[in-house]
């Protein structure tokens, strides 16, 4: 008798912390692209949010909007911030995922705006400069609005774009920027995510003009809601390939709540 309650014990222990688990939430299926170490995962979380995993690490890019939206993915070795807008800088979401160990790579502005626990783990990239760290490498470039002015909303040199190098491929995430001449002299980029939401940034002829002109071989649009909703996708999508048939444009989902 003694053995058969701690079964029914044990077991009913399991299904409640089976169920005290966060649920995965929808998300969808995480590509798969070869590198010449294995395969880069990129999956889609929410708005500038992406994660990206190769070679047994873990890059969170913006993570933002709650740990759910993060369950069941691996802790971050790296965390990438690109500017200090909450949709970008969120210390809530940090503060609640497992970020401890996590090397954070930021411009000054968003340094200075982390809280202090986090300054062991931060290494500020200025536009223009480079880490090599972890078997990749990774550059931060500018994002900014155009025309160039002193209350505009991203201001050249505050914020960072970057183009990541792993395994023989190089990563290019946009951040919050427009169609800059930085971002049109990109060369032998081979994953892009490219932003594309009024007012805030670019719209999605700009977007579509800016890939042309850099031509990556992979271009996701993200961070595509805007003030009126979620920007055209499959417009960008026909814009880009009415012109260049060989870059693949892929449309997922960085909105799955979104009705």
């Amino acid at each position: 008798m003694k053995h058969y309650l701690a079964l029914a014990a044990a077991l009913a222990l399991g299904a409640y912390r089976a169920q005290a688990q966060p649920a995965a939430p929808a998300r969808p299926a995480p590509d798969q692209i070869p590198t010449k170490k294995g395969p880069l995962a990129v999956q889609p979380i929410t708005h500038g949010s992406v994660v990206l995993t190769w070679n047994g690490k873990t890059i969170y890019v913006d993570p933002y909007g709650g740990a759910d939206a993060y369950a069941g993915l691996a802790a971050p070795n790296v965390i990438l911030i690109t500017d200090i807008h909450g949709d970008h800088l969120a210390p809530q979401t940090l503060g609640a995922l497992a970020a401890g160990k996590a090397l954070m790579v930021v411009p000054q502005a968003v340094a200075d705006k982390l809280p202090a626990e986090y300054k062991p783990q931060v290494r500020i990239l200025r536009n223009g400069q480079r880490l090599d760290t972890l078997g990749l490498t990774i550059s931060a470039i500018p994002m900014y609005n155009l025309p160039e002015a002193p209350d505009a909303m991203h201001t050249k040199g505050r914020g960072n774009g970057y183009v990541l190098g792993l395994g023989g491929k190089n990563v290019y995430l946009s951040g919050d920027t427009e169609d800059i001449p930085e971002m049109r002299a990109l060369k032998n980029i081979d994953v892009a995510f490219v932003c594309m939401n009024l007012p805030y940034t670019m719209d999605v002829q700009q977007a579509a003009q800016g890939v042309l002109a850099f031509r990556p071989s992979i271009v996701y649009p993200y961070h595509y809601r805007g003030q009126n909703g979620l920007s055209d996708v499959a417009a960008f999508k026909q814009t880009v390939n009415q012109a260049n048939k060989k870059i693949d444009v892929r449309l997922r989902n960085w909105y799955p709540a979104a009705k």
